[in-house]
């Protein structure tokens, strides 16, 4: 390892030689994140059968995302070389990005060596190391020859062996060489001067992520097709780094953040969940623009405990924001043109029956949100006026969203709206194809209700509408959206032509 700056801020023991005291002065973690919104699976919070009390092994976790980690004590460093061994360090650090610095003597104080020492205390580990040597075993002193299959294989004073299933009764004379019972830092430091200085150490741990989750009430108004929401959101962080902590200045990174790929294992390790929610104070996240992410300041401490999921306000409530309820049939949606000319006449006949269901409002500051909100799930409810509870009504996921940008999430299928998409006509000449659709949309509602058709024009990239029952929007070249009012208990048909040509 090449001469690094010192920031010892880790320190919690000294090796003999060193005399080093730290004092905690300050912790912070910016957490980034790749979690799928909603998809984080229930196993990574179970611990697995078998494993140790740490549950490490697999220096990833499997858990999508990262932190840094940036830690500030105050340390007596004697003068010269000498050797500390910190202890208070996440057990999935990343040993390579770990860098010091001495902020009270910069140039004076280096660190010469650093090792990172994971090898954990369990009943396995001190078994192989006790492999042809003495151990007590129901008060007699054995040795011990061999370990498998939940077993041992031990001699006795008289020459015996023996096989013992489990390890109940087994005693060692002592903690095995090389076992720790915390991951821990060992550093050899070089100082030019003794007495007491600010350190900082940084470095980079895996295991650690945040996703959001959006809470939001619809409120429908007389038109159906229209309503308000209230808005809340809730960081959630989960902590499976092998470290806590304590009153933590905590921030979070939002965007997609490139990072070079790295090899990871096919198996999951989980530990249990607790599970608490922050309302010690209400200063909450400030947000702001950095680099081409968006970063969120958590205006008070914050403590992280290991093997956690803790939850917090991500910003206060927006109330009443102008909402606005879709209904939409697009019977093409599963049909694909893959850069060829599709003339198969029976081609996309089958179709959905289905009227999707979504909900749109604006993420403004003139509509009461006008932030920049992460990816997330958000679950939608609306009250039952017979007794006030709030039914859940469906959910989604956002990808990240900037301001003043549109925001729609698809709840489900209309229950009393159904379409049904069909091929009146189709013909085919040499370098053409003329085909007419029909789609009958029919509502069962003691309203009426708008619907918005969407055909995709699949065939081939040139197409000509020639002939179409109701007025229409193309959103591009090969895609076209008609609105269309059904009164109540109605029926109504949409039909076109298009003319394929190449």
């Amino acid at each position: 390892m090449r001469r690094t700056r010192s920031t010892l801020a880790l320190a919690c023991t000294l090796l003999a030689g060193a005399a080093a005291h730290a004092n905690a002065d300050g912790v912070s973690l910016t957490i980034y994140s790749t979690a799928t919104p909603g998809a984080i699976p229930p196993e990574m919070y179970r611990p697995t059968p078998g494993q140790n009390r740490y549950g490490y092994g697999n220096p990833w976790n499997q858990i999508p995302g990262y932190a840094m980690i940036r830690q500030d004590r105050t340390l007596d460093i004697d003068a010269g070389v000498s050797q500390l061994t910190f202890t208070d360090v996440a057990a999935l650090l990343d040993p390579t990005t770990v860098r010091f610095e001495s902020l009270t003597d910069p140039d004076g104080t280096s660190v010469l060596e650093q090792d990172y020492r994971f090898d954990l205390l369990s009943m396995d580990k001190m078994l192989e190391r006790y492999i042809d040597k003495s151990i007590i075993f129901n008060g007699q002193e054995v040795t011990l020859i061999s370990v498998a299959g939940g077993g041992m294989l031990i001699r006795g004073g008289d020459g015996r062996i023996q096989f013992q299933e489990g390890y109940n009764g087994v005693v060692f004379p002592s903690l095995a060489d090389g076992l720790i019972t915390r991951p821990t830092l060992l550093w050899t430091v070089a100082a030019d001067r003794g007495g007491r200085q600010d350190t900082r150490v940084t470095y980079q741990t895996g295991g650690i992520t945040w996703w959001a989750d959006y809470n939001i009430l619809f409120h429908e108004s007389d038109n159906a097709n229209s309503g308000t929401v209230d808005v809340s959101a809730w960081v959630s962080i989960l902590n499976q780094s092998g470290g806590s902590y304590e009153n933590a200045t905590l921030k979070l990174i939002a965007g997609d953040v490139h990072r070079a790929p790295e090899p990871r294992p096919t198996y999951t390790r989980g530990r249990e969940m607790m599970y608490t929610a922050d309302a010690q104070s209400k200063a909450g996240f400030e947000e702001k623009a950095f680099f081409e992410y968006h970063l969120y300041t958590l205006g008070r401490p914050a403590t992280i405990p290991d093997r956690s999921t803790k939850q917090l306000e991500l910003f206060d409530t927006a109330r009443d924001i102008p909402a606005e309820k879709i209904l939409a049939f697009n019977g093409t949606a599963s049909f694909a043109n893959y850069g060829g000319r599709i003339e198969d006449p029976n081609f996309g006949v089958g179709t959905e029956t289905k009227v999707a269901v979504y909900l749109k409002f604006d993420n403004k500051e003139e509509h009461g949100l006008g932030i920049p909100m992460p990816s997330g799930r958000i679950r939608v409810s609306q009250t039952d006026d017979a007794d006030g509870s709030q039914e859940f009504i469906g959910e989604d996921v956002i990808d990240h969203t900037p301001r003043n940008e549109e925001i729609l999430i698809r709840l489900g299928n209309a229950f009393d709206v159904v379409g049904e998409r069909r091929q009146v006509s189709f013909q085919r000449g040499k370098d053409w194809i003329v085909e007419t659709i029909e789609v009958t949309l029919r509502n069962q509602k003691t309203e009426p209700v708008e619907v918005r058709v969407q055909e995709n024009l699949y065939r081939w990239t040139n197409a000509e509408i020639q002939n179409i029952s109701h007025n229409h929007e193309m959103l591009d070249a090969r895609t076209l959206v008609s609105r269309i009012m059904i009164q109540p208990e109605g029926e109504e048909k949409f039909t076109y032509t298009v003319r394929y040509s190449w």
